[in-house]
């Protein structure tokens, strides 16, 4: 169900799979995570209707979201708008986030060692496979306006440490 009164978000990024070491790609009906950084298959859309965390991913060079099957298989279709293709985002202690099906609650999208998509009725939320990381897409500033964080980070060397002595107060004279 969307919320009428929250802003509709979209976001551009790509999910880092923690098994396969690459990159959510939606490369037509098909769902792997196979693609190296910058692919243009693996920069997703992501976009937001409701307040909170339900998001719906769309692939952009296809144009096709990211959906869940009956049988809990992942597949990319031309129309986002069903519960199947609706994820709840979920972020993890370890920093990693999982993106639960909204119709099946404990599916989860997953992907195996070689990028294949993992059956979803067999996927948890504390397994490495539904593990990704949120990255921006290559060549994509965080800020774009602000030309401060576009600098690169300098190194500055320090000096050994020093110990600290403890500060004594001296006391107020009373009046």
């Amino acid at each position: 169900m969307t919320d009428q009164l929250s802003r509709r978000q979209i976001r551009e990024y790509q999910l880092y799979s923690r098994t396969s070491g690459k990159h959510v790609q939606v490369n037509g009906k098909r769902i792997t995570a196979t693609a190296e950084d910058g692919n243009k298959f693996a920069k997703l859309i992501v976009e937001t209707d409701t307040f909170g965390s339900r998001v719906r991913i769309k692939g952009a060079e296809s144009e096709k979201y990211i959906c869940m099957s009956k049988r809990g298989k992942l597949i990319g279709k031309p129309n986002g708008k069903s519960k199947d293709c609706i994820f709840t985002e979920i972020v993890l202690e370890n920093n990693y986030t999982a993106f639960q099906n909204a119709r099946h609650e404990g599916w989860y999208m997953a992907f195996t060692r070689k990028g294949r998509p993992r059956k979803a009725t067999k996927s948890r939320q504390n397994q490495r496979e539904a593990h990704f990381i949120k990255r921006l897409y290559r060549g994509q500033l965080p800020f774009p306006n602000n030309a401060e964080r576009q600098k690169q980070f300098e190194f500055v060397g320090s000096s050994s440490p020093t110990r600290r002595t403890k500060r004594t107060r001296t006391p107020r004279p009373r009046t």
